[in-house]
């Protein structure tokens, strides 16, 4: 298989976690795009409870924690990220109610109705989009809300190449109309959906790759998986240069009923 075929998915978790860690945010976004999120969503206070799944280092939580009130609890299922996800919370004062935890989104320890937001950025993808919502509505109080970032279609026509890579990569993926109807079917009402601007990709998350490449590449000098990963995100981000009038990311943001 050659590299630039290869899916995402097929690397070893250890490497791409470390490749990663490099990174202020793991997925497409900006805090501009999280606080615009964030404006659909009513009625959070200093007694609210947050989750944000899939946190990552919590660079997008650490915007959301200075723009809203209440607790949050970051899960995430990988160690390092976790460690650098409470690093980033006492860097900026804000331990006493952002913590982070090593868990699994489709094994979530709160109880029912215990959160009045859910959020996560880029990685609802892991457990699926409507499983994940199906799922993870019972943790919601009623009324309370839901904000997800997903790779989405904008036509329901696209070249055959960027087709099969996320076929591939994302089976999962679906046109906005077809994802805001699964919201629905899941049990909210569809408050909101956006896309994501270009800059989301280019300066937030392919710019900041380019710079660590080499630091990353010269501490695995003669890893094949290290220079076949690299690779791999390079043609990733050819593509969305060649294929951005096609897809991208939306956010999604719904209330529990």
């Amino acid at each position: 298989m050659s590299n630039e075929n290869k899916s995402i998915h097929e690397f070893d978790f250890n490497l791409i976690c470390e490749y990663f860690s490099a990174m202020e945010r793991q997925g497409p976004g900006s805090p501009e795009v999280t606080i615009k999120a964030l404006s659909f969503i009513d009625n959070i206070s200093d007694g609210s409870h947050i989750a944000d799944i899939g946190c990552g280092t919590g660079g997008q939580t650490m915007v959301l924690a200075q723009n809203a009130p209440g607790k949050i609890t970051g899960i995430d299922l990988f160690p390092i990220f976790i460690d650098l996800f409470n690093a980033n919370a006492r860097k900026m004062n804000l331990q006493d109610r952002v913590k982070g935890i090593v868990g699994s989104m489709d094994k979530l320890t709160f109880d029912n109705e215990e959160l009045d937001l859910i959020w996560s950025e880029g990685a609802i993808y892991n457990i699926g989009f409507e499983k994940g919502l199906t799922e993870w509505r019972r943790f919601l109080k009623r009324g309370g809300y839901i904000a997800v970032s997903e790779a989405s279609w904008f036509t329901d026509e696209r070249p055959d190449e960027i087709d099969a890579f996320w076929r591939d990569a994302y089976p999962g993926i679906d046109t906005i109309p077809n994802k805001v109807a699964q919201m629905q079917k899941a049990g909210y009402i569809p408050v909101a959906s956006f896309i994501l601007p270009e800059n989301s990709w280019t300066e937030n998350f392919y710019v900041p790759q380019n710079r660590a490449q080499e630091t990353f590449l010269t501490r695995h000098k003669g890893n094949k998986a290290a220079v076949e990963l690299v690779a791999n995100l390079l043609h990733e981000a050819v593509l969305y240069s060649k294929y951005k009038d096609y897809y991208g990311y939306v956010f999604y943001i719904g209330r529990k009923i």
